[in-house]
């Protein structure tokens, strides 16, 4: 009864790898995706090469293919978990690039970042000239992710040390911004003068 059971390992390895990889289909996130691939490579290894269908080579088929397999998923990062192409708050926009796509203005428009996350696509106005469709631009106000403030790149320079300044004049403004909406000014009665 049992030498039944270890003849069809590799079928079995086979078929939960698939319901796995299955799984990970239905539930995004890498959390069944490296141990699918490894059981299922190790259960096609066993069924196309009968001599490597023995539990302990299956076991060591298993690891191995589970190790190449982690090694593979966290060197191309396919589901984008270093987190590195995605903003994190608004704050984080500022100094971003990238190209109108609708004409911007100073009431409105759209634009493309190159790094803005899941959905890449954001209103944006113009500091004061009107933006023309395919220009690149930078990022100057993030306005709480809503609304970008935008400016040409045509406009600050076209030098790369202009750009990088740029941004850095952004990210700096912005957080200043930040630190200047969470300070407290403290009332009459604490500063000493009464009325």
């Amino acid at each position: 009864m049992v030498e039944p059971l270890f003849e069809n390992v590799p079928l079995l390895l086979l078929a939960v790898g698939l319901v796995l990889m299955g799984l990970e289909a239905l539930s995004p996130g890498a959390h069944f995706i490296v141990i699918g691939v490894a059981l299922a490579g190790a259960g096609l290894v066993g069924l196309l090469f009968p001599p490597a269908a023995h539990v302990l080579v299956l076991a060591a088929l298993t690891l191995a293919i589970g190790i190449a397999a982690t090694y593979v998923y966290r060197e191309f990062d396919f589901y984008g978990g270093k987190g590195t192409a995605q903003t994190s708050d608004s704050n984080s926009l500022a100094g971003a690039t990238g190209y109108v796509t609708e004409t911007v203005t100073n009431r409105g428009g759209e634009v493309k970042l190159e790094s803005g996350g899941f959905s890449p696509y954001y209103s944006a106005r113009s500091t004061g000239d009107t933006i023309e469709e395919g220009e690149e631009i930078i990022v100057l106000d993030p306005g709480g992710g809503n609304v970008l403030t935008v400016e040409s790149m045509s406009a600050i320079g076209e030098d790369e040390i202009d750009r990088a300044l740029a941004r850095e004049a952004a990210v700096d403004r912005a957080s200043t911004e930040v630190d200047d909406d969470h300070s407290t000014e403290p009332s009459e009665t604490e500063s000493g003068t009464i009325d």
